[in-house]
């Protein structure tokens, strides 16, 4: 059974292009980039186009990225370098809603002798902003704040935030893993200084993942070695990766108006049929200002997880959350801190959509999923609501 795959806020299908693009780097051109030799020089080459644009992508400079692992890898690298550039200053500022990669980051330097400062959302997941500015401080290293909520899709105002980071003297950075080859990113026209993002989630591999670092700015390698990424970033280069990422980076370029339009209109398809068949359903998060591909709906008195392993049972893939909490019996510590009832939390799945959906594939999943919700209602102690329509 070919999977109805919406769960590409976890991961994405790896475009074909880039497969083919990948593929001589596992075979015939195996050099080291770093050789001095003709044959690694080629390899260089094949680098430097590949970080040219990824460069293009973010309205950067190719100078400005350093490659790394992934998403984590970059998180940590910038949050890190920020505090050992700046021993003095020992505060931090994120929010309540961050991905594990920065949020569990915050809580050890929190048990660790950093001050941290968690800045809350509302119902809708929009950040409080005043709550942010109050505590920017002359202490304050840096502020790092996602550009997209990877469950709700809730889109932060990351420029505007890192302009009054400026204006207070403190680095800012932005976890922009969910916003990169979604929405149109123009790093040489903001304040940003440190953007991270991974391949994975913009139809590259996994295994690669970038930091931008703003000209200028301060920087303390996270790996330390070899004069790899100028000195900044230690180890061999992943060649295939790097290379599958930049051309990952111009097929999510050329797709972006289809992710904005037809993207945008299927996952709102789904999104208003099932609220209409669906009773007791409703939206996590801001429906205005969010990712296009995203929605997370909480269903009333059924749990996520048996959802979504019915679901399963059809080929729909889904999620109940982050990829990298899942397994967890907790709610989402996103909607908790949006305040979404206990029960609805518990029972909110993320449909994440790409360029790789069709129609059918939401038709399948109109067909399916209403009925599953029924039966599982029917046998919940906690359901007390109205028969729905199909």
């Amino acid at each position: 059974m070919n999977p109805i795959y919406l769960d590409n806020n976890a991961t994405t299908r790896v475009a074909p292009e880039v497969i083919e693009a990948m593929r001589p780097y596992f075979g015939e051109r195996y050099g080291n980039p770093s050789s001095m030799h003709a044959f690694g020089g080629e390899v260089a080459a094949d680098l430097r186009r590949a970080r040219t644009r990824l460069a293009d992508l973010l309205g950067a400079k190719p100078e400005e990225i350093i490659f790394t692992s992934c998403g984590t890898e970059s998180d940590s690298a910038a949050i890190w370098s920020a505090l050992r550039t700046r021993p003095e200053r020992r505060h931090v500022i994120t929010s309540r809603v961050e991905h594990p990669a920065v949020k569990n980051l915050a809580e050890w330097l929190a048990q660790n002798g950093y001050r941290v400062t968690f800045v809350p959302v509302d119902a809708d997941g929009r950040l409080d902003i005043d709550y942010f500015k109050k505590h920017l401080g002359e202490e304050t290293a840096v502020a790092s704040i996602m550009w997209a909520n990877n469950e709700t899709g809730v889109i932060f105002p990351v420029e505007e935030l890192a302009e009054l980071c400026h204006e207070r003297g403190v680095l800012f950075h932005t976890d922009a893993v969910q916003a990169v080859g979604k929405v149109p990113i123009d790093l040489g026209r903001s304040r940003i200084h440190m953007l991270s993002l991974s391949g994975h989630k913009l139809h590259g591999p996994k295994g690669i993942g970038a930091l931008y670092l703003r000209e200028g700015t301060p920087f303390a390698p996270f790996l330390r070695g070899g004069h790899q990424e100028r000195g900044r970033r230690a180890g061999t280069e992943n060649t295939a990766g790097i290379v599958g990422l930049g051309r990952a980076a111009k097929f999510v370029a050329e797709h972006m108006e289809e992710e904005n339009t037809r993207v945008r209109a299927l996952r709102d398809r789904l999104e208003s049929e099932l609220l209409k068949r669906v009773p007791d359903a409703h939206v996590n998060g801001d429906r205005d200002n969010r990712l296009p591909n995203t929605t997370s709906i909480g269903f009333d008195a059924v749990e996520g997880e048996a959802i979504l392993l019915m679901m399963d049972q059809h080929g729909i893939c889904a999620s109940s959350g982050s990829a990298c909490t899942s397994g967890s019996l907790e709610p989402s510590h996103v909607l908790r801190a949006m305040n979404v009832p206990f029960t609805r939390a518990h029972g909110s799945i993320r449909f994440s959509l790409s360029v790789f959906n069709s129609d059918a594939d939401i038709d399948l999943v109109l067909e399916k999923l209403p009925p599953i919700l029924q039966r599982l209602r029917q046998m919940s102690p906690f359901w007390k609501g109205p028969e729905q329509t199909t």
